[in-house]
């Protein structure tokens, strides 16, 4: 997973243009409350092929990130 996907997923989650996601944009900046957050982690099990098992807060598009990639490789 790369930033450019997971960005594309987020903007089309929250309905936003992708340019508006940054890895450092906060989810609470973007509008994205915890149920949202679980949402996209499901979608992006679905995407992934894989249960990635939310555990920790994620704060920022890069924490997502770097969570989806310790899990996946």
């Amino acid at each position: 997973m790369n930033f450019g996907k997971l960005a594309k997923i987020i903007a089309e989650h929250i309905e936003c243009d992708v340019e508006e996601i940054k890895v450092d944009s906060k989810f609470e900046d973007l509008g994205i409350d915890s149920l949202d957050t679980v949402e996209m982690v499901m979608e992006l099990e679905e995407e992934l092929g894989t249960e990635l098992e939310l555990n920790e807060k994620l704060a920022t598009v890069g924490d997502l990130l770097a969570f989806i990639q310790k899990k996946v490789g």
